[in-house]
């Protein structure tokens, strides 16, 4: 495995200049030279051609940038990078990530901002890559924060506005539109759009020129040679930046363990066609990304070639759709799109749904048709149901659990593993190995997926003849140096995971998880008693309520020993002389929980509510 580098932080050459030569002659008005001066002259002169001779040539320091990795290494989501140099910063995506399942109540995952609200006055604007929500999800959140511009192309800045509608920020958003090939100029750092493919269009690389050299940042993507617009990666500037120096590259580690190729889109169009004939007579039901333009796109054509009408269902896909044909990414033949609300009209060989839902999201639109929760589809033998998308790491079950309903209800359901319903839109490690070879990059960081992504790009990287130290494999809070000569790893900075409950950003942390952890697992105890406030005799209680815990009716005995326990502990108290509420209520809770987990093993949240007269 590739060898990590851990030196310290780079020293700048500091060297003053020689022989420059600061007394020129100086003429007097009728042009002639002094000669005191012109002999000085020529002594430094001489003194300049000796070091040149010698080979002391003046040393400038050498520039450094800086990298730092606020999100998207070792998780799959919330991609995040801030570059510094000379005093000026700049950001590449802001994303979320769904929350892992034991993340109970959360909502959404975004980064931590932490580092970019100490630097405000050095941040000169953010370049997002793409418009999937691992690298614009959290923009909204970010710019609530610090309003600095934002630059993507038309589709991307076209889906951002909608998210800031959304959250009210739009009108004072500062956001630009930039085109492939186009250069933008941020403080010391230049940065070129390049096009590259991806399950969306207009996706992009970045080449971020800085005075310590070119850096290439990837973005997503992998290379199709046949894709649905017909814009194919930009392969001859990638080729013409590794022949000028390209000092280091990021790049997609997504599909890196996966050797060869990855397919083009049209194959899954082809599918379509073929699955669409069998489907005959069959309402059509077809689950995917709600982002993936290009997907939606073959679906309405194959539905147009078969006579069917097209519904969209997920408010998601709704807005995807919407933004996408106003600008012209997609191609909706007019009177095919009918509403949801409609589709009883319409017999079910005649009709195809678009669905969101590949993922099993609880509350997405194909889950709640599984469960029969939705308002307008009603699942049964006459569906034909295709998920055309593969599973996010640690989403299987979920997905197994909404293929199973389904089934359940009669419907035919077909997903990747059974035919070619979906392709990534990350490279494998072929395609890989060709940005590599283009590249040349002098040091390399895998970055966009988990450890065991990352290390296999490492060891392709290494195989193509990059030494092992020159290759980082990064983490979260990570930040690396690089100058002409050296990448070194310097101080971590503030980067962790945010969670979004409801209306609150950050409010909910890993106490509040855990609680909420517990509370689903071992349920919950509350303890009422009322105590005189004077002299903190008992007036009434303890009185006991279980909440996922136990049937109160079921265990009378162990709610009796619970109820002598707090009888105790008050008792104790007033003799003691210790009528404080803090007191009893802190005794009461410890003694009560060793009781419940010694009579069940289990340890419910024990919540005592002490009140006085």
């Amino acid at each position: 495995m590739p060898k990590q580098k851990n030196d310290k932080a780079l020293q700048p050459i500091d060297e003053k200049n020689k022989g420059t030569n600061k007394n020129r002659p100086i003429k007097n008005k009728k042009g002639i030279s002094n000669k005191k001066q012109t002999s000085k002259n020529n002594v430094n002169k001489t003194s300049k051609e000796k070091n040149i001779k010698n080979n002391k040539t003046p040393k400038r320091p050498d520039v450094n940038v800086r990298v730092a990795f606020l999100g998207g290494l070792n998780e799959v989501g919330k991609n995040m990078t801030l570059y510094e140099c000379e005093n000026d910063m700049i950001l590449v995506d802001c994303g979320l990530a769904f929350p892992e399942p034991d993340m109970l109540g959360v909502d959404l995952v975004i980064p931590d901002f932490t580092y970019v609200e100490q630097n405000i006055d050095k941040i000169k604007g953010i370049f997002i890559t793409h418009g999937h929500e691992d690298h614009i999800g959290g923009l909204a959140y970010l710019l609530q924060r610090v309003n600095i511009p934002v630059y993507g192309t038309k589709l991307t800045i076209g889906l951002i506005e909608g998210k800031l509608k959304e959250h009210k920020l739009l009108e004072k958003a500062k956001l630009n539109v930039i085109k492939p090939k186009d250069k933008v100029q941020l403080g010391c750092f230049e940065v070129e759009a390049i096009h590259v493919n991806h399950s969306i269009p207009d996706a992009l690389a970045l080449a971020i020129n800085s005075p310590a050299g070119l850096i290439l940042q990837m973005g997503d993507f992998k290379i199709d040679t046949t894709p649905i617009d017909g814009d194919v990666i930009d392969l001859a500037r990638i080729a013409k930046l590794g022949e000028k120096g390209v000092l280091c590259l990021l790049s997609d580690s997504t599909n890196a363990q996966r050797p060869g190729y990855t397919s083009s889109e049209r194959t899954v169009g082809e599918s379509f066609a073929r699955l669409f004939q069998k489907a005959d007579g069959k309402r059509l039901i077809v689950a995917t990304f709600a982002s993936n333009i290009h997907r939606v796109q073959q679906i309405i054509d194959v539905a147009k070639s078969v006579g069917r009408k097209v519904a969209l269902s997920g408010r998601s896909l709704e807005n995807v759709v919407e933004t996408a044909a106003r600008l012209g990414y997609l191609n909706v033949p007019e009177g095919i799109l009918v509403s949801i609300d409609s589709i009883s009209r319409y017999p079910h060989d005649k009709l195809v749904i678009i669905t969101t839902g590949s993922q099993g999201e609880p509350m997405s639109a194909l889950y709640r048709m599984a469960f029969s929760e939705h308002r307008r589809v009603e699942i049964g033998t006459g569906d034909y149901v295709i998920i055309s998308a593969t599973p996010i790491p640690g989403n299987e079950k979920t997905v197994g659990k909404v293929v199973d309903e389904l089934l359940k209800r009669g419907a035919q359901v077909v997903y990747e593993k059974m035919y070619d319903v979906h392709v990534s839109g990350h490279a494998c490690q072929e395609e890989l190995r060709i940005i590599l070879s283009l590249a040349k990059p002098k040091f390399f960081i895998p970055v966009h997926g988990e450890q065991k992504h990352l290390r296999s790009h490492a060891a392709v990287a290494e195989s193509m003849g990059i030494a092992p130290g020159n290759i980082y494999i990064a983490d979260n809070g990570k930040q690396v140096e690089l100058s002409k000569r050296k990448m070194s790893v310097v101080e971590d900075v503030p980067a962790g995971k945010v969670f979004v409950d409801g209306y609150g950003v950050g409010d909910v942390g890993s106490a509040v998880i855990r609680e909420r952890k517990r509370l689903a697992e071992d349920g919950l105890m509350i303890i009422n008693a009322v105590i005189e406030k004077e002299t903190g005799m008992l007036v009434s209680g303890p009185d006991i309520i279980s909440r996922g815990f136990v049937y109160v009716r079921d265990s009378e005995q162990l709610i009796a020993e619970a109820k002598l326990v707090a009888q105790i502990v008050i008792d104790e108290c007033v003799h003691e002389g210790h009528i404080e509420w803090g007191t009893i209520r802190n005794r009461m809770r410890d003694d009560i929980s060793r009781l419940l987990y010694d009579r069940t093993k289990r340890s419910p949240m024990v919540l005592p509510l002490i009140s006085s007269i």
